[in-house]
């Protein structure tokens, strides 16, 4: 058999190949791209570095694959179980993984220890309830996963841990009744994490007081619009709060923002969230909101104050500058009075007057990735003296106030419990009335009072006795007489008008008689 040769340019000359040299090489290529002349199984598409095997019905995958392949996408299956080496063979050039729409229910540990260099896992539409830990440890590069509509109600802290390349993680549409915050903080958190696509799940309340030391560049990618979140004005702030820096996950999802009443929990009225003026909050409340988050610093005269430029775009190519209230530019480098700006976009004030009040404007510029971001930042100096003057006069009102309802909570007890007995009050006012009484016999009658027959206290017990106290008129001409009350003849009758015996009506006309009343000789 005659051997053919061919001529091959080069930069040093021309060499010569053979057909049999071709013939290695080509073995060798198919050694290290495939184990078999049938690399591309019969259930399976293939095209080039991409081999699809959806919608086949499989349950496991298939043997034969090729170890060249960089995208298998095996959805629409009936695959059930991720265990060690579910992937029978070795794939170090796979970097796309798409396994949506299958039975997933559980994940074990090392289930992807023959995949390690993936960057972008689909695991959305199957049946997972839980993410334990650690289940993703070995993909050290991936940086897109996706678990959105599964029935993922249990995600445990380090469920995630190892993931420092990833940056986008969807899990919209499943159970998750809690904030996954041990993403953002903690020794576990992924820093490279810029979108958290957690909306449509059952979670009520949010860690806010934590979130608030979140840089932007992450906040700015949490969506989660599709919660039934409770009415709450700390919520409502935050909220606020992105949507002033245009936060995208809440400009363009502002309309699905709703909460619930604490009255009505199963959410028969749901209220539209980020309505102008519909929560009522306090300004105060939001202002709390907006200080915690940065947008609002308080200062007094003379103090040193430090403002930080959050930005969303904030890397090394990026470049900072400041905006003063009275459009006064400030640039890195540059001190202007008491002001500095920091290479690293910080502003310091060195001496805080009154007058550095006012709106501030960071503006962050990155020419190499054609992006810039204006952040507004407000700044309150205030006078230390005069607010202490002002809450000393409060306390002093306060302190004021306390003391008069403490002297009459003590006066009501003093005369509440040091009174005298009311025993003895009625004792001395019995006494005090029998000695007055014998004092008007004393003077009403001559005679001592002698005991009656019997048969004539039994007439006289319907008989009414009245005693009237003689009023001397410092007159001359009336001779001592007793003298009654005004048209006193009217009131003795109607008092006297019972009927009665001769004798006790001779008494009664002797005592009122107008003669003067004469001891017997």
């Amino acid at each position: 058999m005659s051997l053919n040769w061919w001529t091959l340019p080069t930069q040093l000359g021309v060499s010569k190949v053979s057909c049999r040299g071709l013939a290695c090489l080509l073995i060798f290529a198919v050694s290290v791209c495939g184990s078999a002349p049938g690399m591309c199984p019969a259930a399976c598409i293939c095209a080039s570095d991409i081999v699809s095997c959806t919608n086949k019905n499989l349950t496991r995958v298939p043997a034969n694959l090729y170890k060249c392949m960089k995208r298998l996408d095996l959805s629409y299956n009936r695959i059930g179980i991720l265990e060690p080496e579910w992937v029978p063979m070795l794939s170090e050039k796979l970097n796309t993984l798409i396994v949506n729409h299958n039975s997933i229910n559980s994940i074990s540990p090392g289930s992807f220890s023959t995949i390690p260099n993936l960057k972008y896992l689909d695991l959305s539409s199957n049946r997972l309830k839980t993410l334990g830990s650690p289940v993703f440890q070995e993909l050290k590069v991936l940086e897109v996963l996706l678990l959105y509509n599964n029935q993922i109600t249990h995600i445990e802290s380090l469920a995630f841990g190892g993931l420092y390349k990833l940056q986008k993680l969807y899990l919209s549409y499943n159970l998750v009744s809690q904030f996954p915050l041990d993403l953002y903080v903690g020794k576990h958190k992924l820093t490279d994490l810029v979108l958290l696509d957690i909306s449509f799940n059952h979670i009520q309340s949010m860690p806010i007081q934590r979130l608030s030391s979140v840089p932007a560049k992450q906040l700015s990618g949490i969506y989660l619009h599709g919660n039934p979140f409770y009415c709450d004005c700390v919520l409502y702030s935050m909220l606020i709060f992105w949507y002033q820096r245009h936060f995208s996950s809440v400009v363009d999802f502002k309309n699905e923002y709703s909460c619930l009443l604490q009255s009505d929990p199963r959410g028969h009225n749901k209220l539209p969230l980020l309505h102008d003026n519909l929560m009522n909050c306090s300004e105060s409340t939001i202002n709390s909101s907006f200080q915690a988050f940065g947008f609002l610093h308080d200062a007094q005269v003379g103090d040193r104050l430090i403002v930080h430029c959050d930005s969303r775009i904030g890397d090394a190519g990026t470049q900072f500058v400041w905006v003063s209230p009275d459009n006064r530019l400030l640039e890195p480098d540059r001190e202007t009075d008491n002001f500095k700006v920091f290479p690293n976009g910080s502003l310091e004030i060195t001496d805080a007057q009154l007058e550095n009040s006012g709106l501030y404007s960071c503006i962050a510029i990155n020419k190499k990735r054609l992006l810039n971001e204006t952040i507004e930042v407000r700044i309150n100096v205030s006078n230390f003296t005069v607010n202490r003057s002002h809450a000393h006069e409060a306390f002093n009102t306060a302190f004021t106030t306390l003391a008069a309802c403490v002297a009459s909570i003590i006066l009501v007890l003093l005369y509440l419990y040091l009174t005298p007995c009311p025993c003895q009050c009625k004792a001395k006012k019995k006494k005090r009335k029998l000695n007055q009484s014998s004092a008007h016999s004393s003077i009403l009658s001559s005679t001592l009072p002698q005991e009656l027959p019997a048969d004539e206290k039994k007439a006289s017990t319907g008989k009414r006795v009245v005693f009237l106290e003689p009023v001397h008129e410092p007159k001359q001409s009336q001779n001592g007489k007793v003298k009654l009350f005004p048209n006193d003849g009217v009131i003795t009758e109607s008092i006297l008008k019972t009927t009665r015996t001769k004798s006790d009506s001779d008494s009664v006309n002797s005592v009122f008689s107008d003669t003067p009343f004469m001891p017997p000789a």
